[in-house]
């Protein structure tokens, strides 16, 4: 019953965090949403997809990787998956990938949320939710700029719009 008792306590404090943001309603995409990265190297990432496949982030240098950190229960980290959607498909044919890290949540609740709202993106779990913790993120959802090159460029707390220009102009940027 700990175990239980702690992932109802972790997922009551996400869904404060979440509603925070929500009612601070901070969805647009300008460009001081985009934190710079100050670490020359990024956190060590490698988690497995919901088929048990081993992802590291080093598997995706030569692309631009969009990094999102989430959970079912958190309304703007859903509502943000639609605009990633979006931005994934203007940028088809691109070396570009969105990476969706689940956070913490049962391997089952994570699969049927992802076959509901038919995600096509690559999404990996974290049960004991190691990544958050290396990559510092503290609010959900969370979202990291990885360039080509394997460095972190930018972080982004909360959600956001990735179909406005601001975050479009600067994911082009990346892909330059």
């Amino acid at each position: 019953m700990i175990d239980g008792s702690r992932g109802a306590i972790l997922s009551l404090l996400g869904s404060i965090l979440c509603t925070a943001m929500m009612l601070a309603g901070r969805v647009d995409a300008d460009a001081t949403r985009f934190v710079p990265w100050k670490d020359s190297t990024a956190p060590p990432l490698v988690l497995k997809d919901l088929a048990g496949n081993p992802h590291a982030l080093d598997d995706y240098r030569g692309r631009l990787v969009l990094l999102n950190f989430w959970a079912t229960w958190c309304e703007p980290c859903r509502e943000e998956m639609a605009s990633m959607r979006k931005l994934q498909e203007r940028l088809s044919g691109r070396p570009f990938v969105v990476l969706l890290a689940n956070y913490g949540e049962a391997r089952a609740r994570v699969a049927d949320f992802v076959k509901r709202e038919s995600i096509a993106f690559p999404i990996l779990l974290d049960p004991n939710q190691d990544a958050p913790r290396a990559w510092r993120v503290r609010v959900l959802p969370s979202s990291f700029l990885i360039g080509p090159d394997g460095r972190v460029r930018y972080s982004v707390i909360g959600e956001i719009d990735w179909t406005q220009t601001d975050a479009v102009d600067l994911v082009q940027s990346l892909l330059r």
